[in-house]
């Protein structure tokens, strides 16, 4: 994986007089691939070292404390991954603080990628803007950068029949369930990480385990069952995921749980990576476990059906 950064001051001196490209590049979708292809082709012609930067927690999250905190689509360590499978050199993650917010798009610039990084080039989306109340856009930034001799590119946008490849319209897919759709927009399938935890052991008795997840960092979708993928010690199995409640059981509890096809092993603790495929069917309540079962078989060939291994 590419180094995580999250001290500026702290930088190692090999990223500095690179291209940069800021913006919170949740999700790492197609839009994103695009502009850093851009960046790296650019660090390149450079001689320098391509540099992602990004903010942690959201901006929003003190922009508008009002509001229900927006869960990120991917954590900032799936972020580092993705992004170096697509030849970044390495992501920056500021701390977002009132100081950070209180800068002005010229005071950004100056002092962040000018003054510590000492950047000579520069990537930015059409709609880029920055800076305090977003006053900043990608026309101050070209006046700015050629004053300086600092080159900048500005990628074009990347669309579908729908608009705009962009990660609101992922998270509308996604709150929607359609993981399959916004599979189409991202890089690589969603994903969804925790840790395994012990549950009421009740899928073992019913003689399909499964493992409960806990300490999500990231949104999950919508309720529902879904077909994923699962790799585990290196060997990638399919899944069937039940996010939401069970109220066969009268649980109304917002649960992960995970029923890996062709594995039994125990896996408390470890940390399960599930990348979500397709949406099989939504929650429903059973009037008792024999039709929980019919359809548990059900929704397993779904699952083979929908997911290559």
């Amino acid at each position: 994986m590419i180094p995580l950064l999250t001290d500026l001051h702290e930088v190692p001196s090999d990223f500095q007089g690179g291209v940069v490209a800021v913006g919170n590049f949740d999700g790492v979708h197609r839009g994103h691939a695009s502009l850093i292809q851009r960046l790296v082709s650019l660090s390149k012609q450079i001689g320098g070292r391509s540099l992602v930067i990004t903010f942690d927690p959201h901006p929003s999250t003190l922009l508008r404390p009002d509001l229900p905190v927006l869960e990120p689509l991917t954590t900032l360590a799936r972020r580092a991954e993705l992004l170096g499978e697509l030849g970044v050199d390495g992501l920056l993650a500021l701390p977002t603080s009132p100081q950070l917010l209180e800068l002005s798009p010229i005071e950004f610039y100056q002092r962040v990628l000018v003054g510590e990084l000492k950047i000579r080039g520069m990537v930015e989306g059409p709609n880029f803007r920055f800076g305090k109340d977003r006053e900043g856009d990608v026309q101050l930034l070209q006046q700015i950068c050629s004053r300086d001799q600092i080159q900048f590119q500005i990628a074009d946008s990347i669309d579908d029949p729908q608009g705009m490849i962009s990660s609101s319209r992922i998270r509308q897919l996604l709150v929607a369930g359609d993981v399959a759709q916004a599979a189409t927009m991202l890089t690589r399938p969603f994903r969804v990480s925790g840790v395994v935890t012990r549950g009421a052991g009740r899928g073992t008795g019913l003689g399909f385990p499964t493992a409960n997840l806990d300490q999500i960092r990231s949104m999950l979708p919508g309720h529902g069952v879904y077909a994923g993928r699962v790799e585990v010690g290196g060997q990638a199995y399919r899944a069937a995921m039940n996010l939401g409640p069970n109220p066969t059981f009268g649980e109304n509890r917002t649960k992960v749980e995970v029923h890996i096809i062709d594995l039994k092993q125990d896996l408390y603790g470890q940390t399960l990576h599930c990348d979500m495929i397709a949406k099989v069917r939504d929650v429903v309540r059973f009037e008792g476990v024999q039709q929980l079962l019919a359809q548990i078989k059900q929704d397993l060939t779904k699952v083979v059906q929908h997911v290559q291994i």
